[in-house]
């Protein structure tokens, strides 16, 4: 017992890391604390910017460390950054050494505001994480059991919190007089789900490929664009001040229209932004400029409409996860900014926010223990329910259950902005966070648990193995064409190889249209002009919102003038550009596809 017990140490923990991080700790807690302190004294000019580097590289520390703790544990890394909050916060420190707490995070306004700032930006970057993660397709495949999954798992706990926020002593309410969105709001935070931690473990049980993985993924995906939709409209409540008929059509009407003109005209704008940026940009990191651009604009919208701007990074996220253009490169650059810099700052700032030691009251700890019933009874019957009637066996429909529990960082997004709002109170924002804690930790080893026990159907395990071999080839892994050709023989074939390709992943092609060696199309057998090849590829599905076909005579610019030669394909920062390259006395190859 002892032997694996020190294994489990040294595989959390080698012992120059222990070295190393007890000596940046202790210079932490010497240096810090008289940064702090120092702040006090007028002559100390600039050392409120000195304390504010001093709070990001703190909670950048203990937020990555107890982040890698948490995953070497089965764990989600949100909750190890959340955990170092609380032990950074009145929780732990601040009960333990009250002076450095203090010294560390003053409560001067100043302060708090230049934290606050970084950890609101987070929210949207966030967000607009979530968005990309959200994949609407996957919704789209599973059908019938996700919908019915999703929607028993929303209305039921929705229920269940709404009916304990209109029972709530009114001294947990901080404004008893809007009782009504304090229990709206209660209500969605109970509902919605972590598709994050939800995808990682089914990811991590080698589920995502089996029928039940998707349907809850899928299940997940929906209810957290169902809260977040419900979610606005709380807000938008909150905002006017006053609960009344014309405050509630306001801000159902204007979610509806930005929701329908994001997904049709939005579709098409983001799309192009993200092409032509990718297109014509010699900058670097152009693209994630326009993504953050677009997130922003998109955020301020719902703000004008009177709904919170995090719908609006949220669906900007999803528009921009659905953009062909956005390359595996790009996205893992975007995700590395928020997963190093935003993800621990946040949800460090959340856990100092929370006091744990309100619950030495009696009568708070029962309500926390009630919360956490609550929340979870009411989850697990609604999405049993559903999983029963999307056709699901109650093995199926167990795990469903299981898996849809994890509220996680979704949870402590919302509740961090219903403090912000005044829609919740301090002590009401503590148990929400508890709750958040507790069930996002008890929902990996459950689900594990319950998946296990479902074996593999026999139609199933064919589709898993034609998968498996798909995979092993090429054309899964291409990301964009580049289609040279002419209206030959070899060009048409090629023209129609390339749109079966593109046609069934939806992936850009850009088409090429070559001449002949002397400069002129060749004739039909009529001796009428031909459609092309581009026409051709057109035909066999590469014709989709990033298809970009150029005739010889629409590639002759200032900037990209040539001669009758063929161009070739250069890229760069991650761009897919044409260039023209040298004339060449040889004659221009038929049909090339990279």
């Amino acid at each position: 017992m002892q032997g694996s017990e020190g294994d489990l140490v040294r595989r959390l923990l080698p012992a120059w890391q222990a070295v190393v991080l007890a000596t940046i700790l202790a210079v932490a807690a010497i240096v810090l604390p008289s940064v702090a302190f120092a702040a006090d004294t007028p002559a100390a000019a600039g050392s409120s910017d000195a304390i504010f580097i001093a709070e990001l590289g703190l909670l950048l520390l203990v937020g990555r460390l107890m982040g890698e703790a948490a995953q070497r544990l089965g764990q989600p890394a949100v909750m190890g950054q959340l955990v170092g909050g609380l032990l950074l916060g009145p929780s732990v420190l601040g009960l333990m050494w009250p002076a450095a707490q203090h010294a560390l995070f003053p409560v001067a306004v100043v302060q708090k505001n230049m934290l606050g700032a970084v950890s609101e930006l987070g929210i949207l970057m966030l967000l607009l994480l979530t968005g990309m993660e959200t994949d609407l397709q996957l919704v789209n495949r599973v059908g019938r059991a996700a919908i019915t999954v999703s929607l028993a798992g929303v209305a039921i706990p929705f229920a269940c919190g709404f009916t304990l926020g209109e029972l709530l002593p009114a001294d947990l309410l901080p404004k008893p007089e809007a009782r009504l969105v304090t229990a709206i709001f209660l209500g969605t935070a109970l509902s919605i789900s972590s598709v994050k931690i939800v995808a990682m473990v089914v990811r991590d049980m080698n589920f995502m490929r089996r029928d039940l993985g998707q349907i809850i993924v899928a299940s997940a995906i929906l209810e957290d664009t169902i809260g977040w939709v419900i979610i606005a409209i709380a807000f938008g409540l909150a905002s006017a001040g006053t609960i009344d008929l014309w405050s509630l059509a306001r801000a159902v009407v204007g979610t509806a229209l930005f929701m329908a003109a994001s997904f049709t005209i939005g579709r098409r704008i983001v799309f192009n932004l993200i092409r032509w940026t990718n297109d014509y940009f010699e900058s670097e990191f152009a693209v994630i400029t326009v993504i953050l651009l677009i997130m922003i604009g998109m955020a301020l919208i719902t703000d004008a409409i009177g709904v919170k701007d995090v719908l609006g990074a949220f669906v900007a996220g999803i528009l921009i996860g659905e953009s062909p253009i956005l390359t595996k490169h790009i996205d893992g650059q975007l995700r590395g900014l928020i997963t190093a810099l935003f993800m621990p700052v946040f949800f460090c700032t959340a856990g100092l926010s929370a006091d744990l030691t309100i619950l030495k009251n009696p009568q708070l700890a029962l309500l926390t223990l009630g919360l956490i019933l609550i929340a979870s009874v009411g989850k697990f019957t609604g999405a049993f329910i559903g999983g029963t009637i999307g056709g699901l066996s109650r093995a199926e429909s167990l795990a469903l259950g299981c898996g849809m529990n994890a509220r996680g960082s979704t949870e402590v997004i919302v509740a961090t902005i219903g403090l912000s709002m005044s829609v919740l109170s301090q002590n009401l924002f503590t148990l929400i966070v508890t709750m958040a804690v507790i069930t996002t930790l008890a929902m990996p080893p459950m689900l594990r648990w319950s998946l296990r026990r479902l074996p593999l159907n026999k139609k199933e395990q064919i589709r898993l193995k034609r998968e498996e071999l798909d995979a092993k080839g090429f054309v899964v892994n291409l990301e964009r064409l580049l289609l040279a050709t002419d209206d030959s023989a070899n060009g048409k074939f090629a023209s129609r190889l390339a749109g079966v390709i593109a046609g069934s992943g939806g992936k850009p092609t850009t088409i090429l249209e070559l001449n002949s060696g002397n400069g002129k199309k060749k004739p039909t057998k009529n001796g009428n002009g031909s459609r092309g090849a581009a026409a051709e590829a057109k035909d066999n599905g590469s014709d989709g919102p990033e298809h970009d076909v150029k005739s010889a005579k629409q590639r002759r610019s200032k900037r990209t003038r040539t001669k009758k030669s063929p161009a070739r394909s250069k890229s760069s920062n991650d761009r897919s550009r044409l260039r023209p390259a040298r004339p060449s006395r040889r004659k221009p190859a038929k049909a090339t596809i990279f």
